[in-house]
């Protein structure tokens, strides 16, 4: 049901609402992305400490927004919560559409102007990223100096798996075969250990939850969006200059995505964390990187212990990153 302020009722209920923001069209047709906001109590909006604040969030590959939780975190401080589902993502993914489907990681700057347009000029801007969509706010935000106060990236993708020297080594076969067909389906090589292990812990399925916006297996890969990733990881380690406080999280250790251990519900199945913590070193001149005892990938995903740690973490960690840049 739409309401007259131009937002609509979304899939995970009140307080939640959505709103579709028009990019125009590809050679797949209409191309959407897609925000959601939840707003604090009108009095947490005037007093809370986070109060004049506003949180744009982005998910990861194969995801879209329902951490409800995070969302309750950020209006309980005050703040004004938004998260964007990028263009053929989730909320965003329509018919016959490529999911996920990108060739440059720069085309979500459209997506992320579009999501700010809507939000409005005026107030602080936090940025909140998971995963890839962690890389493509570090991106943006290296792209964008001034625009964001603080960075916060949940186990962001800023090196691929195989490291530094393998991604260099696979760098030319990918954009040879994006170049050929970019839409090609690559080998699945997610075996659904990481879906399992959120089902294990409990944190999903909750209200709102949409397997076939993200699969327990992950979507199919292509050369295209491959070449664009891989793009993104040599920027990042060629250095930015994220101008603003940038807080990085990650579990504490990692865990093999090939086979089903008993650390697989406490670890991250999905990055090796050490060569994204040493990746993290590059993204600016203020980096903290937390990690988190007991987490998965996805930290706010993880079991009680350690998605509260993150969560107060992240609390004493941004009162004071913003007094620290607003005095500058």
């Amino acid at each position: 049901m739409s309401t007259r302020s131009g937002w609509d009722a979304d899939i995970l209920g009140p307080p939640f609402e959505q709103r579709t923001l028009d990019l125009g069209t590809d050679d797949e047709g209409p191309v959407v992305a897609t925000i959601v906001r939840s707003r604090p109590s009108l009095v947490r909006d005037l007093t809370g400490p986070l109060a004049g604040v506003d949180v744009l969030y982005v998910h990861g590959w194969s995801d879209y927004f329902f951490q409800t939780a995070v969302a309750r975190f950020w209006t309980g401080l005050g703040a004004r919560f938004h998260a964007l589902d990028l263009r053929k993502y989730g909320r965003s993914l329509r018919a016959g559409q490529t999911p996920g489907d990108i060739d440059t990681l720069t085309a979500y700057d459209a997506d992320i102007a579009a999501a700010l347009d809507v939000i409005g000029p005026g107030r602080r801007l936090i940025l909140q990223g998971h995963s890839t969509g962690g890389l493509i706010l570090a991106l943006w935000a290296d792209r964008h100096r001034g625009a964001a106060e603080a960075v916060i990236l949940n186990a962001p993708w800023l090196e691929l798996q195989v490291g530094a020297l393998g991604r260099q080594a696979i760098a030319p076969l990918v954009s040879a075969a994006a170049r050929l067909d970019p839409r090609r389906p690559q080998p699945d090589v997610d075996l659904g250990f990481y879906t399992r292990a959120q089902r294990e812990i409990g944190a999903i399925p909750t209200p709102g939850y949409r397997e076939d916006w993200r699969p327990g297996r992950g979507f199919t890969t292509r050369p295209g969006w491959m070449r664009a990733i891989l793009a993104g990881h040599a920027t990042v380690a060629s250095g930015l200059r994220i101008d603003c406080p940038v807080l990085v999280l990650l579990s504490a250790r990692s865990s093999s995505p090939f086979s089903w251990t008993s650390e697989t519900t406490s670890a991250d199945s999905v990055l090796w964390v050490d060569d994204i913590a040493r990746a993290a070193l590059k993204l600016g001149d203020v980096i903290t990187v937390g990690r988190i005892e007991g987490a998965i990938h996805d930290v706010f995903l993880s079991a009680a212990p350690a998605r509260d740690r993150a969560f107060a973490i992240v609390d004493g960690w941004i009162r004071g990153a913003l007094s620290a840049h607003r005095s500058r």
